[in-house]
C-alpha cells in the first residue's frame, strides 16, 4: 500500500525565484532526467515545470531575472497600436505645417502678406 498524505492546514502558495525556476528546468532537461522526476523531487506539479520551460525559452525568465518589468502581451499590442496612431497623426500635422509654410512663402512672394508687423492701435494694451 502507498502512504496517504493528510493535509491538516491551509497550505500557502510557494514562490520560486527566477534562478530556482531556471535551475529546475535545466535539471529536467539534462540527460537522464524527466520533467516528472524533477517535479516529484521538488514537489511541484509537472505542468508548472512545462510552463516555466516554455517561458524560459520565450525569454520571460530572463526579463524577470534582470528585474525588468514584464507586461502582458495585450498591453504591448495596445501600446503599439497607440504609437502607430500617434505616428500617423504626427505625419499628418507635419504635412499640414509644410503646406502652410509653402502658402506663406507664395503669399509673401506675391506681396499679399506684409513682412512688417501691423502697427498697434492706441486702445490696445
Amino acid at each position: 500500500m502507498s502512504p496517504v498524505e493528510v493535509i491538516t492546514s491551509v497550505q500557502r502558495r510557494r514562490y520560486f525565484s527566477p534562478e530556482q525556476k531556471r535551475a529546475m528546468v535545466e535539471e529536467a532537461e539534462s540527460p537522464g532526467n524527466s520533467i516528472s522526476s524533477v517535479a516529484r523531487k521538488y514537489e511541484v506539479h509537472p505542468n508548472q515545470l512545462f510552463k516555466w520551460r516554455r517561458l524560459m525559452h520565450e525569454g520571460a525568465l530572463v526579463a524577470a531575472g534582470s528585474e525588468e518589468p514584464v507586461v502582458p502581451l495585450s498591453e504591448v499590442k495596445q501600446l503599439k497600436a497607440e504609437v502607430r496612431e500617434l505616428q500617423r497623426l504626427l505625419g499628418k500635422k507635419t504635412m499640414e505645417v509644410e503646406i502652410l509654410k509653402d502658402a506663406i512663402r507664395i503669399a509673401r512672394e506675391k506681396k499679399l502678406i506684409s513682412r512688417m508687423p501691423l502697427p498697434k492701435k492706441d486702445d490696445t494694451p
